[in-house]
């Protein structure tokens, strides 16, 4: 299926760039750098926080670093919310672009065959996969570039895209909160929280659907 080479075609790039400048913005947003760099910027230092996350659709940010880092500067409350929503915008820029300008390069390299067989696989499964893939390393922009670009709807994009963004986001800044390191258990709660927020969604969408 050409489409799965797409995907790795779009993961092996943003693997390169990690490759060859990761070390690099690993040292300056990673740790008590990260923590610097956010106290630096003063009365934007949340706003400045969002960009960088956002920027992690072009660039090698370390986003659970920053994540852990705003968490450590802002506190669990609301270095989760910053960190949740910079997840989120992130994912939704790259759903957006590739829903808007993206689709008819995909069908020239896939083939409307293939594309089509994503666009059911999105419909069917999207939720899950772009859901649990926010806590994954290189994946989350990758699936939610695949989401835009085979039209997965975007309430159940958004929906799932927010379940997975959310227990990340508070998860990881709850950890800098506590000045500890578990990067272990962060990511497994990231990958359990998803599913169960998405469960919860869902019933509570079943009213609307039933009206």
């Amino acid at each position: 299926m050409r489409l799965l080479w797409l995907a790795l075609g779009l993961a092996a790039i943003v693997i390169a760039v990690f490759l060859a400048w990761g070390g690099e913005f690993e040292r300056w947003f990673a740790g008590p750098a990260a923590v610097d760099w956010i106290r630096a910027q003063g009365a934007w230092g949340g706003l400045a926080v969002i960009a960088l996350l956002v920027g992690d659709l072009f660039l090698p940010i370390p986003a659970t670093a920053v994540m852990s880092a705003t968490g450590f500067v802002y506190g669990a409350t609301k270095g989760g919310a910053l960190s949740a929503t910079g997840s989120f915008l992130a994912g939704l820029v790259a759903y957006e672009l590739c829903a808007g300008w993206g689709r008819g390069a995909a069908a020239k390299i896939v083939g409307p065959a293939d594309l089509a067989r994503g666009e059911r696989l999105f419909h069917e499964r999207g939720v899950w996969i772009v859901a649990l893939s926010r806590a994954l390393p290189v994946l989350p922009e990758v699936i939610a570039c695949l989401a835009g670009l085979t039209h997965m709807p975007r309430r159940r994009f958004y929906l799932a895209l927010a379940s997975g963004s959310l227990p990340m986001g508070f998860i990881y800044a709850t950890i800098g909160a506590s000045g500890q390191e578990r990067p272990g258990l962060a990511l497994g709660l990231s990958a359990l929280l998803p599913a169960l927020l998405w469960l919860l969604a869902q019933r509570a969408m079943r009213p609307a659907k039933s009206s």
